[in-house]
């Protein structure tokens, strides 16, 4: 029995010694990332019974593994707690770099074709926010260039709506008519990042009914955009929806 007793604190001591701590390791593939791109999150981990991932953007897991994309551009730090079977902890952190997709806007004359330059586009986050068309609250702001082009660039995983606006007295191009048509006249394509994305903004030669204090206002957009009442289009008839036309182009770009 004395002997026994003896052994005991031993096998104890023993067991003590060869339990190992956690140690919390991941490999994060690729990184940078695109906006809407899956990454892959591989635990490495050692002696862990139990996981908990914080991403940077409000995701969390108890997963071994992770696959995940950030809808947003910007660097995220993220986490991987690793725990041992005594509830000690191991916690690894580490930045994950997402960037932006990026857009070209070509604004046209739905008639004719013709490419309108120095017109102004804005971007809208939702198809609420642009039926509102609350000029204070775009995402972003171009003016088209001498090809008709402007290029948005940092921009989020998501379709954005795009506002045109052109004006030289009373007279001058939106899209807005178009945009009461049907959506897909206003609406991008979805904008994951490592691609050449296009949209065409197609837009009617208007005539303006409303009063402008001064020529030089023409291309100040108003505060709040004017009912459709207010203007005059001899391109478009009451109550016909014109064919659709192709208006959509994604292209991948090799990752450098």
């Amino acid at each position: 029995m004395k002997r026994l007793l003896a052994i005991l604190p031993i096998l104890a001591l023993l067991a003590t010694s060869c339990y190992k701590e956690p140690y919390a390791e991941v490999v994060v593939t690729p990184n940078p990332a695109f906006v809407g791109e899956d990454i892959e999150f591989t635990n490495l981990s050692l002696n862990g019974r139990d996981f908990e991932w914080n991403l940077g953007d409000g995701t969390t897991s108890t997963y071994f593994d992770l696959v995940h994309y950030y809808v947003d551009p910007g660097k995220y730090t993220a986490s991987l707690s690793a725990y041992g079977k005594k509830g000690d902890a191991s916690t690894v952190y580490f930045d994950v770099d997402v960037t932006g997709s990026s857009l070209t806007v070509e604004v046209r004359d739905y008639e004719t074709e013709a490419l309108i330059q120095d017109a102004s586009v804005v971007l809208f986050h939702s198809l609420n926010a642009w039926d509102e068309a609350n000029y204070d609250n775009i995402v972003a702001e171009a003016f088209t260039d001498g090809y008709g082009e402007c290029t948005f660039s940092n921009l989020s995983y998501q379709r954005y709506y795009v506002d045109v606006y052109w004006r030289s007295g009373d007279v001058g191009w939106v899209n807005w008519i178009l945009g009461a048509e049907d959506v897909v006249w206003i609406e991008t394509q979805m904008l994951p990042g490592g691609y050449n994305h296009k949209f065409i903004a197609y837009v009617d030669y208007v005539t303006f009914t409303d009063k402008k204090k001064s020529a030089g206002e023409d291309m100040v957009r108003p505060d709040v955009r004017p009912p459709l009442k207010d203007l005059s289009s001899n391109l478009k008839s009451t109550g016909v929806n014109r064919p659709l036309k192709e208006n959509k182009s994604s292209v991948k770009v090799e990752r450098k």
